[in-house]
């Protein structure tokens, strides 16, 4: 029985080796790099996308919390609206 156990195991932790070499090879081709570049490359626009949202989010509360108006916004200003003038009242 024993005989029969470190076999199985032994062949067992060969076929995972095998796999793992294989899968290694694979990574190392053209093909391969080009894929692991480009999964690298999306994963960085992915979280460059989350950071974005979540700067905007916490800008709104933010801006919520101090009474802070989006920008191009156009406060009134307090005190008297001056008078339009006509060029009839400058002569």
């Amino acid at each position: 029985m024993p005989r029969t156990l470190w076999f199985v195991a032994g062949a067992g932790a060969g076929v995972y080796a095998m796999a793992r070499a294989r899968r290694l090879a694979e990574s190392l081709t053209a093909d391969g790099l080009r894929d692991r570049i480009g999964a690298v490359a999306l994963g960085a626009r992915i979280m460059a996308e989350e950071v974005r949202a979540g700067a905007v989010e916490r800008e709104v509360e933010l801006r919520e919390r101090y009474g802070v108006p989006e920008p191009g916004y156009r406060a009134l200003e307090s005190g008297p609206v001056p008078e339009p003038t006509s060029r009839e009242d400058q002569d």
